[in-house]
C-alpha cells in the first residue's frame, strides 16, 4: 500500500451571526480537508484549521512529493522526515500542514488494518467520552452576554452537562456573567471560561479573582501563549486550573509552556501540534507533570473525530468535574462542517467512540461539496 494521490479541499462558510471573543469577531470561517489516497483505493482524512490557504501551499509544493509513493503504515517515519524541513516554521503553517498529513495517514494506516485509529494507538480506554459544548460567543451591541441564558439552557437540553462560554468583555462582566451561568446550570453540571488571550496579566488576575465564587473549571487563555511570565502570574492569582496550548505547535514549546508550573489543563490541538504524532509526545511531557491533557477542536467532523480517537486512548484523570477527564470539545455555533457528524452527544453528556475503521466515519468528498470553494489534486 502506497500514497499515490493527495488533495485537498478548501472548505467556508458564513456563521449566521458573527462569533465573538475577546479578541474578534468571526464571520467567515475556512478549513482545509485534506484527503490522502492510496493505491488500494483508501483514503484518509486531515484537516487545518487556521491558515488553511498557506498550508495548502505547503504540502502541494513542499511536502507532497516527499509523501507519495510512501506506506501510510509509516507514518511516525514520514513525520520524522518532514519536521526537521520546516526550518524556523515550528509553530506556523507548515507544522499544521504537517499536522493534517499525520492525521490522514494515521486514518489511512487505522483503515488498512480494520480497525479504529484509537485500537491503532494502543487501544480505547473508554468508549464513551464526555463532550462539553464550546459556545456560548460574544454577541455584537451593548449587552454582548445577553442571549447566553437562553443559548445554555439549550444546550443543557440537549445532554450538555459543561459548557465553555467566551468570556474578556471585562473583569466585571466576566464575573457577573460567570455568576448567572452557574446559576442557570446549578450545582451538579460544570463551566469553563475562554478568555481568547484577550487580557493582560493585570486584568486577567482581576478577573479570576472576580470570577472565583463560581467555581468554573478553569479558565482559558487568559492572556497570550508567549507570555509565559503572564500565565503564572494569574496562575497564582487564580483558584481554578488555568488552560491553553491551542496556539502551540511544537514540543519545545510545549515543554516550556509546562515549565512554568502554571497550566492545570493542556489543550494541544491536533490540527496544530503535529496530528495523532505530536499529540501523543505532548500528552506524555504533560502526564510527566500530572496535568490534565484534552484535545482542543473548533473545526470541522476530522478533527473532531480525531479527538475522540485520541481521547479515548487517554487514561481517565479526576479533575474536579462531573466525569473524569478528558473532556472533547464540540462546536455548538451550528457549524455545519461539523454537523456531518449528526448530534454525537447523548442525553448523559457523553459522545460514543464510532465503531468504523480509521476515523470512524466514512466522509467523502461530495459531502464537503456545498462549502467547497476551491479544490485541487496531486497524482503520484
Amino acid at each position: 500500500m502506497k500514497v499515490t494521490q493527495i488533495n485537498g479541499y478548501h472548505l467556508a462558510y458564513t456563521p449566521r451571526v458573527p462569533l465573538g471573543n475577546a479578541r474578534t469577531f468571526m464571520r467567515k470561517r475556512e478549513f482545509l480537508a485534506l484527503e490522502v489516497r492510496t493505491d488500494n483505493g483508501l483514503r484518509g482524512w486531515g484537516e487545518v484549521f487556521s491558515s488553511p490557504w498557506a498550508a495548502a501551499a505547503l504540502i502541494r509544493q513542499q511536502f507532497a512529493p516527499l509523501v507519495r509513493g510512501r506506506s501510510p503504515l509509516d507514518y511516525a517515519a514520514i513525520q520524522a522526515d518532514l519536521v526537521p524541513r520546516i526550518g524556523y516554521d515550528k509553530r506556523g503553517p507548515a507544522m499544521m500542514a504537517i499536522s493534517a498529513l499525520d492525521m490522514a495517514l494515521h486514518d489511512l494506516a487505522a483503515r488498512a488494518h480494520g480497525v479504529s485509529i484509537a485500537q491503532l494507538l494502543g487501544g480505547a480506554v473508554r468508549c464513551e467520552l464526555p463532550c462539553y459544548a464550546s459556545g456560548p460567543f460574544i454577541a455584537e451591541g451593548v449587552d454582548p452576554y445577553r442571549d447566553y441564558p437562553r443559548e445554555i439552557d439549550a444546550l443543557l437540553e440537549q445532554g450538555f452537562k459543561a459548557v465553555k462560554p467566551r468570556a474578556g468583555v471585562s473583569p466585571q462582566a466576566d464575573a457577573a456573567m460567570a455568576h448567572a451561568v452557574r446559576a442557570a446550570i446549578g450545582a451538579d453540571a460544570d463551566f469553563m471560561l475562554d478568555m481568547n488571550q484577550g487580557y493582560s496579566p493585570a486584568a486577567a488576575r482581576l478577573a479570576a479573582k472576580l470570577i472565583e465564587p463560581s467555581r468554573p473549571l478553569w479558565i482559558e487563555e487568559p492572556v497570550p501563549p508567549e507570555n509565559l511570565d503572564g500565565y503564572a502570574a494569574v496562575a497564582q492569582a487564580a483558584a481554578c486550573a488555568v488552560a491553553g496550548g491551542e496556539a502551540i505547535g511544537s514540543l519545545a514549546g510545549f515543554d516550556a509552556f509546562l515549565r512554568t508550573g502554571a497550566v492545570g489543563v493542556l489543550q494541544p490541538d491536533l490540527g496544530v501540534c503535529g496530528g495523532f504524532t505530536g499529540y501523543r509526545k505532548v500528552a506524555a511531557l504533560a502526564e510527566a507533570r500530572e496535568v490534565a491533557v484534552m484535545p482542543h477542536a473548533f473545526g470541522t467532523a476530522i478533527n473532531f473525530l480525531a479527538s475522540l480517537q485520541v481521547a479515548a486512548t487517554q487514561a481517565p484523570s479526576r479533575g474536579g468535574a462531573w466525569t473524569p477527564y478528558p473532556f472533547v470539545e464540540y462546536d455548538v455555533t451550528g457549524n455545519p462542517l461539523i454537523a456531518l457528524t449528526g448530534h454525537p452527544v447523548q442525553a448523559n453528556g457523553l459522545a460514543r467512540l464510532p465503531d468504523g475503521p480509521g476515523l470512524g466515519m466514512d466522509l467523502t468528498p461530495d459531502q464537503f461539496e456545498p462549502w467547497t470553494v476551491e479544490s485541487w489534486r496531486i497524482d503520484a
